[in-house]
């Protein structure tokens, strides 16, 4: 038995709640179970319960013993003194507030065959523990529960934007731009790609947006690529005279190139590439102003599709010929931009404008791009449907990673489903 069972079990009122006494023998009457309390204090807040003749309003502490309230000390932290009942699993000693007054304890009756449930459900080795059964849950409860996990998922991503604005004195292209960075770096040298946008601010870049070259040699100066005494061919050296020009005008300081991965990367994803991709988006001036103007999807991808220099259309790395190919953003890595950036920027922002439009035209962007390709969706295709849309895989993306890998079930609405009814 788990102490969050025993919340789950009081959360939704799945205990027997006729004929309860508490462990003086008084009659006890359950009217509100309350609000579950996942800060400090009591688990359970603004309950409402008759004990014998009287009725309290206060809060409810849940513990698998009773003399679990000594372990924890609450006799003596006054944030327990308004708990009004003691819920247990097994009550073996009587509990005390800070001044001595005993709080009635009452020990939690219910039915074994949920703890049953619950433990088969924790028991599956399968990414998803309800493989087996989901199945049989409502499709619509299944429906409700993701869209849900899209907002919980948004909202996740927003807090790290939150962050980013408090410390750049909500400066939204700033902050847009170091995400953007980031997310450049598509997963293996994202932190990279932060650091090296921070290393240099973004009015320094605008500055020299009419001249491509310029802020091509800002980026790779700045990311440790032009390193002195190296000559790989005539455009290398450009750069590199431009940086060494501009490093000193600004007081710049490089990275070490050593911090960028290239271990099992695709050419297309090399750090080189996708620098220069980089540059080539940043020459739009008010790049975050440009985003909240576009109406669609169609728009966004208008606005990403700035092709690198000419340079880059014959190499992935500096000094290395390849077969010609036009450097744009693949399908697939814009629309990885768009859901790690974009979407949370302009959900975010509209949440900070009170402007439901705003959040509603991220939703819908979600809604009218495809589902993401990768390993979580393809867990979920081999139990349910594929996912169509890129706002159901995001819900997926957030049970699979959230809930089914750390066997948050009891959390779970689908879980929970599965254990109230034995499916």
């Amino acid at each position: 038995m788990t102490e969050d069972f025993l919340h789950f079990i009081w959360k939704y009122g799945l205990f027997d709640r006729e004929g309860i006494t508490s462990d003086t023998g008084e009659e006890i009457r359950v009217f509100n179970l309350g609000e579950h309390n996942h800060d400090a204090g009591p688990d359970f807040v603004n309950t409402r319960i008759r004990i014998g003749s009287t009725t309290w309003a206060g809060n409810v502490e849940i513990h698998l013993k009773s003399s679990d309230w000594l372990i924890h000390k609450h006799q003596h932290d006054r944030a327990f003194d308004n708990v009004i009942l003691h819920v247990v699993y097994e009550h073996n000693q009587p509990v005390y507030r800070t001044n001595g007054e005993a709080i009635p304890t009452v020990e939690l009756k219910f039915n074994p065959g949920l703890y049953e449930n619950y433990c088969q459900l924790l028991s599956q080795k399968s990414h998803l523990p309800c493989r087996e059964k989901i199945a049989k849950v409502d499709s619509l409860i299944v429906d409700l529960w993701i869209s849900s996990l899209v907002i919980e998922r948004l909202q996740q991503k927003t807090g790290h934007i939150a962050g980013l604005l408090e410390q750049y004195r909500n400066n939204w292209e700033e902050v847009f731009y170091i995400c953007l960075a980031s997310s450049f770096g598509f997963g293996l040298n994202a932190m990279p790609f932060e650091i090296l946008a921070r290393s240099i601010p973004l009015s320094c870049l605008m500055r020299h947006r009419n001249n491509p070259q310029q802020v091509e040699a800002l980026l790779f100066g700045q990311a440790g690529f032009l390193e002195e005494g190296r000559m790989y061919d005539d455009y290398y050296e450009q750069l590199r005279e431009e940086y060494l020009h501009l490093k000193n005008k600004y007081n710049l300081k490089p990275l070490e190139k050593h911090i960028w991965k290239f271990l099992r990367l695709r050419p297309v994803n090399f750090p080189a590439v996708r620098i220069a991709q980089f540059a080539s988006v940043l020459q739009h001036s008010g790049l975050f102003s440009q985003v909240l103007a576009c109406s669609s999807v169609a728009d966004l991808r208008q606005l990403f599709s700035a092709t690198t220099s000419e340079y880059w259309d014959t190499h992935y790395n500096f000094g290395s010929a390849s077969v010609r190919m036009v450097k744009k953003l693949g399908k697939e890595a814009f629309q990885t931009l768009v859901i790690n950036t974009v979407i949370p920027f302009l959900f975010q922002y509209g949440r900070m404008t009170a402007n439901e439009d705003l959040k509603d035209k991220a939703l819908g962007w979600l809604q009218n791009l495809p589902a993401e390709n990768n390993r979580y969706t393809k867990q979920w295709a081999w139990t349910v449907d594929s996912p169509a849309t890129a706002f159901y895989s995001q819900g997926i993306l957030q049970l699979l990673k959230e809930y089914c890998s750390k066997k948050r079930c009891l959390a779970c609405s689908v879980g929970s489903h599965i254990i109230t009814r034995g499916l």
